[in-house]
């Protein structure tokens, strides 16, 4: 009941929403990177490396990227003119010949060769290729790891996208079992929130719990099982083993388990 605040008498923080926008930017384009490399988004991952300007600016928000991309650490770096070296990565161009092609005519499969051979520059923000200038929407220009010196020194599974600001990401796509295992529990969270919404459950009812799976993903419902309990106010919860499901629901990567909930006579919750 209190008044609404008058807007003019709150302080601009320009530093904080330049930071706010700098956040929303790696989200996004993290977000990205996981869609594109088909990492669920309940799947916890490793690290997520961060190479951008004012770093200082955004420190005490890396819990907030952590959270929303759902990675166990974030390490923010910032970009220098060296930075591409130090983390492996390389510039790699990609000509649009359909774009490209009525333009410069026969000129175009030399280009297209001269841009896999690295024969192209970019100064003031003129491409030229082989000799020959390209526009905007004749080329693509990504990140890429940098396998010139061999594949077993770069992590395969490390996917790089690039930033507006002229910084990049590193996305750590590795999936030990200990992050397989925490994402199938979390994956099992979603499955039985759902059969609690539908069977009409109130939020606050506490449940007995009843699962039906193949032994991995009991297994880590078992490893995280305060955690599947807790998120979903489970009192009892019992396992059985079983590949035999009537109602199953997809978990994980091509599994499946089967969920029962009861509501529980103790619906008492705590004040």
């Amino acid at each position: 009941l209190e008044s609404w605040p008058v807007a003019s008498e709150i302080p601009r923080d320009a530093d904080l929403v330049d930071a706010m926008d700098q956040i929303r930017t790696i989200s996004s384009v993290a977000s990205s990177l996981r869609k594109a490399s088909g990492l669920r988004v309940r799947l916890p991952l490793a690290n997520l490396t961060v190479v951008t300007k004012n770093v200082n600016g955004i420190k005490k928000f890396a819990d907030i990227i952590s959270e929303e991309l759902n990675v166990k650490s974030v390490t923010l770096v910032e970009m220098s003119l060296e930075s591409n070296t130090e983390f492996g990565v390389i510039k790699r161009l990609t000509v649009n010949s359909r774009a490209a092609g009525p333009r410069i005519g026969k000129s175009v499969q030399a280009v297209i060769q001269a841009a896999k051979s690295g024969d192209w520059s970019e100064v003031n923000g003129v491409l030229t290729v082989g000799g020959v200038t390209l526009i905007d929407g004749e080329y693509e220009i990504d990140l890429v790891a940098d396998t010139s010196k061999g594949a077993d020194e770069v992590e395969s599974t490390d996917h790089i996208g690039i930033l507006p600001s002229g910084g990049f990401l590193i996305l750590d796509g590795k999936v030990s079992d200990s992050l397989a295992a925490e994402g199938l529990a979390r994956d099992v969270i979603r499955a039985v929130q759902q059969a609690r919404k539908d069977a009409g459950l109130d939020v606050s009812d506490r449940i007995g719990l009843h699962l039906t799976g193949e032994d991995a993903v009991l297994a880590a419902v078992e490893t995280h099982k305060e955690l599947v309990m807790s998120e979903t106010l489970t009192l009892d919860l019992e396992f059985k083993p079983g590949d035999t499901l009537q109602m199953p629901v997809a978990v994980g990567e091509g599994q499946f388990i089967e969920v029962r909930v009861t509501k529980h006579s103790n619906t008492q919750t705590k004040a």
